[in-house]
Protein backbone atom coordinates (compact mmCIF):
# COMPACT_ATOMS: atom_id res chain seq x y z
CA UNK A 1 0.00 0.00 0.00
CA UNK A 2 1.50 3.34 -0.80
CA UNK A 3 0.87 6.22 1.98
CA UNK A 4 2.01 9.89 1.99
CA UNK A 5 3.88 10.70 5.54
CA UNK A 6 3.95 14.14 6.38
CA UNK A 7 5.98 15.53 9.23
CA UNK A 8 4.83 18.61 11.35
CA UNK A 9 6.52 21.04 13.59
CA UNK A 10 8.79 20.05 16.28
CA UNK A 11 8.73 16.23 14.82
CA UNK A 12 10.17 17.54 11.33
CA UNK A 13 12.75 18.93 12.94
CA UNK A 14 13.74 16.12 15.27
CA UNK A 15 13.48 13.43 12.70
CA UNK A 16 15.39 15.92 9.86
CA UNK A 17 12.47 14.91 7.04
CA UNK A 18 9.25 16.47 6.22
CA UNK A 19 7.47 13.76 4.32
CA UNK A 20 8.00 10.73 2.58
CA UNK A 21 6.21 8.34 0.10
CA UNK A 22 6.57 5.11 1.34
CA UNK A 23 5.25 1.39 0.06
CA UNK A 24 4.06 -0.08 3.55
CA UNK A 25 3.62 -4.09 3.89
CA UNK A 26 0.17 -5.56 4.39
CA UNK A 27 0.63 -6.14 7.64
CA UNK A 28 0.38 -2.39 8.11
CA UNK A 29 -3.47 -1.47 8.41
CA UNK A 30 -3.68 0.98 11.09
CA UNK A 31 -2.23 4.23 12.26
CA UNK A 32 -0.79 2.48 15.50
CA UNK A 33 1.02 -0.53 13.11
CA UNK A 34 2.04 2.49 10.53
CA UNK A 35 4.16 4.04 13.93
CA UNK A 36 5.51 0.59 14.82
CA UNK A 37 6.66 0.17 11.18
CA UNK A 38 8.23 3.61 11.10
CA UNK A 39 10.31 2.98 14.24
CA UNK A 40 10.91 -0.31 13.53
CA UNK A 41 12.68 1.08 9.63
CA UNK A 42 14.06 3.99 11.86
CA UNK A 43 14.96 2.80 15.41
CA UNK A 44 15.94 6.21 15.88
CA UNK A 45 12.35 7.45 15.69
CA UNK A 46 11.47 6.10 18.76
CA UNK A 47 11.83 9.16 20.62
CA UNK A 48 9.05 10.78 18.73
CA UNK A 49 7.18 7.90 17.52
CA UNK A 50 7.39 5.14 19.05
CA UNK A 51 4.60 3.43 21.44
CA UNK A 52 3.75 5.53 24.86
CA UNK A 53 5.06 8.91 23.21
CA UNK A 54 2.11 11.55 22.87
CA UNK A 55 1.68 12.19 18.96
CA UNK A 56 -1.72 13.34 16.87
CA UNK A 57 -2.07 11.67 13.96
CA UNK A 58 -4.15 13.14 11.09
CA UNK A 59 -5.50 10.70 8.04
CA UNK A 60 -6.25 12.88 4.84
CA UNK A 61 -6.04 16.05 7.03
CA UNK A 62 -9.30 14.50 9.72
CA UNK A 63 -8.00 13.64 12.79
CA UNK A 64 -7.41 9.99 13.19
CA UNK A 65 -6.37 7.67 16.60
CA UNK A 66 -3.98 5.01 16.34
CA UNK A 67 -7.07 2.34 15.63
CA UNK A 68 -8.13 4.31 12.81
CA UNK A 69 -7.99 1.99 9.31
CA UNK A 70 -5.88 3.11 6.28
CA UNK A 71 -6.37 2.81 2.90
CA UNK A 72 -4.41 3.02 0.09
CA UNK A 73 -3.01 6.25 -1.52
CA UNK A 74 -3.90 8.19 1.87
CA UNK A 75 -1.66 10.97 3.60
CA UNK A 76 -0.74 10.27 7.16
CA UNK A 77 0.60 13.10 9.17
CA UNK A 78 1.87 13.54 12.08
CA UNK A 79 2.47 15.91 14.63
CA UNK A 80 3.48 17.23 18.70
CA UNK A 81 0.32 17.81 20.72
CA UNK A 82 -1.10 20.97 20.77
CA UNK A 83 -0.99 23.16 23.76
CA UNK A 84 -2.70 26.24 24.51
CA UNK A 85 -3.43 29.02 27.41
Amino acid sequence: MQLEILFFASFRERLGVSGQQLTVTEEVATVAQLRAWLVARHPDWESVLGEGERVMTAVNQTLAGDDDVLSEGDEVAFFPPVTGG
